[in-house]
């Protein structure tokens, strides 16, 4: 098992997950983050005095699959999420319950 990390466009999760659900992948967690990238600063003013920017609001995205699901993920982030992203893959020894896994694989792991 794998578990897939992606950061992304906040505006890029909601069509990453409905083409994962649409594919059987049921379990998918998200929160907000902010990443420090190579673009330029912001800046802005507060109360008078200026600000510099360097984090962007980002989106965090988990999902827990098999071994082989990880290119559909990852396919699936890169169709939506562009350019502006950034996807690393980390191993899992152990998920409990196995209904967070895709359906399909959920059922072979159990064999």
């Amino acid at each position: 098992m794998k578990m897939v990390v992606a950061y992304i466009d906040r505006e890029a999760f909601e069509p990453i997950r409905a083409e994962l659900l649409g594919l059987g992948f049921l379990s998918l967690s998200v929160w907000d983050a902010s990443g420090s990238i190579a673009q330029a600063t912001t800046t802005g003013q507060y109360r008078g005095v200026a600000v510099e920017n360097h984090l962007r609001p980002k989106a965090r995205c988990e999902c827990v699959v098999s071994d082989g699901q990880v290119a559909t993920v990852i396919e699936t982030v890169s169709k939506h999420a562009g350019d502006r992203r950034f996807v690393f893959v980390v191993a899992i020894e152990q998920a409990d319950p196995t209904d967070t896994i895709r359906a399909d694989d959920a059922l072979q792991a159990s064999e």
